[in-house]
């Protein structure tokens, strides 16, 4: 499998690939389209047999299909890359239940319960869920249950095999050696930015204004002298103005304000809350549709105005943090911990993260005003108090520590060794992978049909004896 043509860092990727043993066929089983009678025929078709358990022909053109519903790019061989998926899965879930891996019904359901969350908020709404996949919450459900059990379980079982593997600053060096220089990748300039964020926060009397507003938009809703989605679309939340405030939530979701969900909890369905205040702001709550822990509310939001004297405030009692920080009397880490009104930044630290969790960014996953005030410092600067508005148009102030910044490079050791060594542990687990795949294969019994066989190669490496490799 590590064979295949192409770049050495592809190879790294693909490695990636096979240690994350993701069974996407299970959104394929929950998103799959209602089709025709002569169409199921061809579509249920059994491509593989692994034990006692089948893969279908729908399955993986599901899978295929859903994936560019959510605008993925697809590449050439994407079937045969999840048929192979696929086989992988079934061999890890089979051993798991030799083995007797846990994977209790409650783990399962949460599982259950938080995809079908993320599909609704990626489409809007339960209703456009249903009509999308021609079926209801609880079809969805059911038909995706058995196959989150097998991806629960194939995990558990790979975390099993490789969770052992261990690799040494000799191990990294030797393995990085064997590249070809010509193959090594190519990186942009990565910055390390931390910050530390103040909200201001509005007066009292702007306070009591904007409730007095929020409680006669109440009556109107209520007396229908206005239209709730005419009055959703003037909501501070750009996050669900065009879809009239909408959202899909969960009692358990710690994502969510604890007011707002207690209050949203506390409505009969087309009940319209009393204005509320949130750490975001005043809310008003509509319940549109519950289901136990489950429900689809709508609301409006307004964000208390600040004026330049909170700002100015707040920009004061920066720039004062900020001078302790330069005296050394704290360090910034230690001062956003105590002083910053980003809560993200008591659990992941003051940095800016990337989307795979590093704290190295690119800069086109900063916004303007921030590109705009790193391009004035140096590395070790630390800058003045300077106001902004984020994502949710919340006006703050921000001072901004940029802790490092490379320049475009190709990988080496001394700029990317935690890269390096991560790629370099993934393959040695590939390897572990492989070989235990090779020993437990013979064990299964295993058909796959011939004219996959013909389509998709690689596949054959599961019932042919005579492989060296995997």
């Amino acid at each position: 499998m590590l064979k295949s043509e192409g770049s050495t860092f592809e190879i790294m990727l693909s490695i990636k690939k096979l240690l994350t043993i993701c069974f996407v066929l299970v959104s394929g089983a929950a998103m799959a389209q209602p089709q025709s009678n002569s169409a199921k025929v061809v579509a249920d078709k059994i491509i593989a047999i692994v034990g006692d358990r089948i893969i279908l022909n729908s399955d993986i053109k599901n899978s295929i299909e859903d994936a560019r519903r959510r605008g993925e790019k697809v590449p050439d061989d994407g079937e045969c890359q999840i048929m192979d998926q696929a086989l992988i899965s079934k061999i890890l879930m089979l051993q798991a239940e030799k083995d007797s891996l846990p994977v209790t019904d409650d783990e399962v359901e949460a599982d259950l319960d938080n995809r079908i969350r993320q599909y609704i908020n990626q489409v809007g709404s339960q209703d456009a869920l249903e009509e999308m996949a021609g079926k209801t919450i609880y079809q969805i459900k059911d038909d995706a249950r058995e196959s989150i059990r097998e991806q629960k379980l194939a995990a558990a079982m790979q975390r099993k095999v490789v969770d052992g593997v261990r690799i040494t600053p000799n191990e990294v060096t030797a393995w990085f050696n064997k590249i070809p220089k010509d193959s090594l990748p190519f990186f942009e300039s990565e910055l390390e930015v931390c910050q530390i964020i103040l909200y201001p926060k509005a007066s009292r009397d702007v306070e009591l204004y904007i409730l007095g507003e929020m409680q006669n938009l109440k009556k109107q809703l209520e007396n229908k002298q206005v239209d709730w989605c005419a009055a959703a679309k003037k909501s501070d939340d750009p996050g669900s103005r065009d879809r009239c405030g909408q959202y899909q939530i969960n009692r358990n979701e710690k994502t969510w304000d604890p007011v707002f969900l207690a209050t949203a909890f506390r409505l009969k369905e087309g009940e319209i809350s009393a204005p509320v205040k949130s750490k975001f702001g005043y809310h008003i709550i509509k319940m549109v549709q519950r289901n136990g822990d489950d429900a689809v509310v709508q609301h409006i939001l307004r964000i208390p105005p600040v004026t330049e004297d909170e700002i100015s405030a707040a920009e004061k009692k920066l720039d004062s943090i900020r001078t302790e920080i330069a005296n050394g009397n704290i360090h910034f880490n230690a001062a956003a911990t105590k002083y910053s009104d980003d809560e993200t930044t008591k659990f992941a630290g003051p940095c800016i993260m990337n989307r795979d969790g590093s704290t190295h960014v690119t800069i086109d996953l900063l916004d303007k005003d921030m590109v705009g005030l790193l391009s004035k410092m140096n590395v070790g600067d630390i800058s003045k108090a300077t106001p902004f508005t984020d994502e949710q148009e919340k006006k703050g102030v921000r001072i901004v520590y940029l802790k490092s910044r490379t320049e475009p490079h190709r990988m080496n050791l001394h700029d990317d060794y935690s890269r390096i060594s991560n790629f370099a542990l993934d393959q040695k687990k590939n390897k572990v992978l492989e070989k235990w795949l090779m020993d437990k294969i013979p064990t299964y019994y295993l058909m796959i049909d011939p004219q996959a066989q013909e389509e998709c190669p690689s596949v054959k490496k599961f019932i042919d004896p005579t492989r060296k490799s995997f």
